[in-house]
């Protein structure tokens, strides 16, 4: 089918209008190539669970022209890792009546490609979904999940009574050591995991046959999507990986006395997330022909602690790299990479997911009195002004309309 025609009946199945009366691009108008860029969040800001948020459909009747192409690049940033790019796509194309390609959307653990040291080492992966297609994408060759890690030594998962073996199997010599861990999202049973993980990490990859001393620094330990919590269906947030990674932070440490480390972390807030979005971004303006570069991208979310963060914390780091290079390497993975012509990042937080303009406003607090709760992940130290976004609208619709008006775009 014709792209024209896929994205008529794609519209159609997704109840959307087309034209949009009174907004339709005006034919034959010229409009000059873009400079700006979206980055828009998906759970809470186009979606909540699989119901998609009117108000996405709208944004997008403005979004693309009369036939279907984008006029604008968009690049679609979760922090969801139990999916692939492809299947991420294929649910945003059907929910929003317009063809979403693969390589527009960034998972949680997208930029996990970069990591190529680790890609010829044996991993250990946690999660859900297609965990080992996901890894093998990504670039991992050789990966042992939790359950086969639990199917070759029955006898470390003892937590549930029913699961436990009732008959002891002889200790395996023949299992290949593990050496690194991969944590691409919540996984389903969190005391499984957890208790398998900690196996791994305290043997130095050998759980069947365990150390005296747990080893440190420990195996290496990639992990995507810190999000404490995020939004479904249901009326209050829900736990997400960040509150996993919190829970293993703080086993770890408490059965060690030692912090448990990361080679990389990665996702909303970050950077490498934001750098690895404004590649995609560049590479879209290419293949549409776009004259003009990239000059601004709007970061549109309804996490203040993720999207928010990130999307300042990348300002942050654009200023800084005006006037220097980006060669160090943090807690969120930098990389190194070519000049940019992005020149800023602006923030805009939507009310239709975790944020909610009805939650009461923070009282001012007296010396020495209890702060607000921090959500963020430890190792991104906590700046107040960073959860500030430039602009606050109700939904992604009016995101759009605020980004045009500050663009000068019609609609």
């Amino acid at each position: 089918m014709a792209l024209r025609g896929w994205v008529a009946a794609a519209r159609a199945a997704a109840g959307l209008r087309r034209p949009c009366p009174g907004r339709g691009f005006a034919a034959g108008r010229a409009q000059r190539p873009p400079t700006f860029g979206f980055l828009l969040d998906i759970d809470g800001v186009l979606v909540r669970g699989h119901r998609v948020i009117p108000a996405a459909r709208e944004a997008f009747c403005r979004l693309a022209d009369a036939q279907g192409q984008l006029r604008v690049p968009v690049v679609f940033v979760s922090n969801a890792g139990n999916t692939s790019q492809h299947c991420k796509a294929q649910e945003l194309s059907a929910l929003l009546g317009f063809k979403v390609e693969p390589d527009q959307v960034i998972l949680s653990h997208s930029p996990m490609k970069l990591f190529s040291q680790f890609h010829e080492k044996r991993m250990l992966v946690s999660g859900q979904g297609p965990l080992v297609e996901n890894a093998r994408v990504l670039g991992f060759h050789s990966v042992v999940t939790v359950d086969e890690l639990r199917a070759a030594f029955p006898m470390l998962d003892m937590v549930d009574l029913e699961r436990r073996p009732k008959t002891m199997p002889l200790p395996r010599s023949d299992f290949p050591a593990i050496e690194g861990v991969l944590l691409l999202g919540e996984p389903v049973r969190w005391e499984t995991s957890l208790q398998l993980i900690m196996d791994v990490l305290l043997s130095n990859g050998r759980p069947g046959m365990g150390l005296a001393t747990a080893p440190y620094p420990h195996l290496p330990v990639l992990a995507s999507n810190m999000d404490l919590l995020w939004m479904a269906e249901a009326k209050m947030p829900r736990f997400g990986h960040g509150t996993f990674l919190l829970c293993l932070e703080t086993i770890y440490r408490k059965v060690t006395g030692k912090e448990l480390r990361y080679e990389g972390l990665m996702g909303k807030p970050s950077i490498l997330t934001y750098q690895y979005a404004e590649d995609l971004i560049r590479r879209q303006v290419e293949r549409r022909g776009w004259a003009a570069p990239i000059q601004k991208l709007y970061a549109v979310g309804d996490n203040p602690m993720s999207d928010v963060y990130g999307a300042n914390l990348f300002h942050e780091y654009l200023q800084q790299t005006k006037c220097q290079g980006s060669e160090e390497l943090g807690p969120g993975g930098l990389r190194k990479q070519r000049p940019s012509a992005t020149q800023s990042c602006a923030s805009i937080l939507v009310c239709t997911g975790v944020y909610s303009p009805k939650d009461p406003e923070p009282a001012e607090t007296a010396p020495g009195a209890d702060e607000p709760p921090f959500h963020g992940h430890r190792d991104f130290g906590f700046s107040p002004g960073l959860m500030e976004a430039s602009h606050v609208v109700n939904d992604v619709d009016e995101a759009v309309q605020l980004v045009f008006r500050e663009e000068g775009w019609a609609w």
